[in-house]
């Protein structure tokens, strides 16, 4: 008989304890989420409601792309209301939720749609420079937004518009992941490319892509000189032809082109030029005496131009040298051009002194009125013998055992 009473009181004990656990379940279960959409649209108001038995009212953890934040309810017919803040409903997305209940939370989530309109388009462009030949292109990329700077829905139409020379041409394009873009080749010819984009009737502005010319090719070069006399004082301009592509685009404004010369001695002269409407000019002054030239362009690494050669006419066949001042004044001249008029100013002659077969100094000075003149002071060259060697125009004398008192 006490086994019975046993036995009973442990059972009693069981169903006690069940009837606890649902009393416990049921209080848990007791929030209950009534809001069934699961869609909205950026910018209108999103409040979730839930049905509650208790007086209890848990925060809200809600979160995207953007960030988190909590939110609390307010209760309105024993319905919890919680109403989101603008800093989610005005962002597109994936929104997750979890009611923070102690016993047992309850999580979901919805998507906030962008708006079904454009309102601004962001645009990038870029190489704003490209070769003609139909293998460049620049890429143009079109991020239309709605008015809330949304990124609009995926395979919305974008119209990307380019006019090179006489053609205009359309093409279709449809947004994903965010943005739409289009690869602009270029064509044969060079010149200068308008782009622009429309979406849902908003245009964008214009973009300017410049299309140019590809490597030159050989070209050739003449040259101009008012005469043919080594007068050190006229200038030779050298100039190429028109520099174009193997497509005959004319090369771009700017292109460096080099000139070397190669004078009688192997010496080697430069000067350079860059090209207008594809024609590089360069100048280099005449010669002060009797050389013969050979001038070759370069675009360095490029192109280049076949060899062409000028000879300059040697203008002073001698000249007068004047010794005075106990042989310390030294007048050179004059030197005379090739129509026996003063050379211009500006001819350099050279003097060279040396005493007991060792140079002690050498001057440099430049004509004027056809006449050069050097001083030689006491306090730098003491009374003796000195031999001296004047050189102007390619042409050398000397004077040995010249006595300076």
């Amino acid at each position: 008989m006490q086994f019975k009473l046993t036995y009973v009181f442990l059972l009693g004990l069981i169903l006690l304890a069940s009837f606890a656990v649902v009393q416990k379940n049921e209080t848990t279960n007791s929030f209950k989420l009534i809001t069934t959409e699961t869609e909205y649209e950026v910018g209108n108001s999103i409040v979730l409601k839930f049905s509650s038995a208790q007086s209890e009212k848990p925060l809200l953890y809600c979160s995207n792309s953007y960030g988190s934040t909590l939110v609390s309810a307010s209760i309105k017919n024993e319905i919890l209301e919680y109403t989101f803040p603008k800093n989610i409903t005005q962002k597109t997305g994936i929104v997750n939720w979890t009611l923070l209940e102690e016993t047992n939370s309850i999580s979901g989530q919805f998507n906030n749609n962008p708006k079904a309109e454009v309102a601004t388009i962001e645009t990038y462009i870029g190489p704003p420079s490209i070769e003609a030949g139909g293998t460049d292109y620049t890429m143009l990329i079109v991020i239309p937004t709605d008015s809330l700077d949304n990124p609009v829905t995926t395979n919305t139409l974008v119209n990307a518009k380019h006019q090179f020379l006489d053609s205009e041409e359309n093409d279709l394009i449809f947004t994903k992941n965010l943005i739409a873009y289009k690869n602009i080749y270029s064509k044969k010819e060079s010149g200068r490319m308008l782009v622009s984009s429309e979406s849902l009737g908003i245009n964008s502005k214009e973009f300017t892509i410049n299309v140019w010319a590809t490597i030159p090719t050989n070209f050739t070069i003449l040259a101009k000189r008012p005469h043919d006399y080594a007068d050190g004082n006229q200038v030779t301009t050298f100039s190429t032809s028109i520099i174009k592509d193997k497509l005959d685009n004319v090369v771009s404004d700017g292109t460096f082109v080099t000139f070397f010369i190669t004078n009688s001695k192997g010496n080697i002269l430069k000067t350079t030029g860059t090209t207008i409407d594809g024609i590089a000019t360069a100048k280099m002054i005449h010669p002060d005496y009797q050389a013969n030239w050979s001038i070759k362009a370069y675009v360095e690494g490029m192109a280049e131009s076949k060899v062409i050669t000028l000879n300059y006419k040697q203008v002073i066949d001698d000249f007068d040298v004047l010794f005075s001042e106990n042989n310390r004044d030294i007048k050179v001249g004059p030197l005379r051009s090739f129509m026996q008029q003063m050379i211009p100013d500006g001819l350099q002659v050279k003097l060279q002194i040396y005493k007991d077969n060792t140079l002690v100094e050498t001057y440099l000075k430049t004509s004027f009125n056809g006449y050069v003149n050097f001083n030689l002071k006491p306090a730098i060259f003491k009374n003796g013998n000195y031999n001296f060697r004047i050189q102007t125009a390619g042409i050398e004398k000397e004077f040995n055992n010249k006595k300076l008192w």
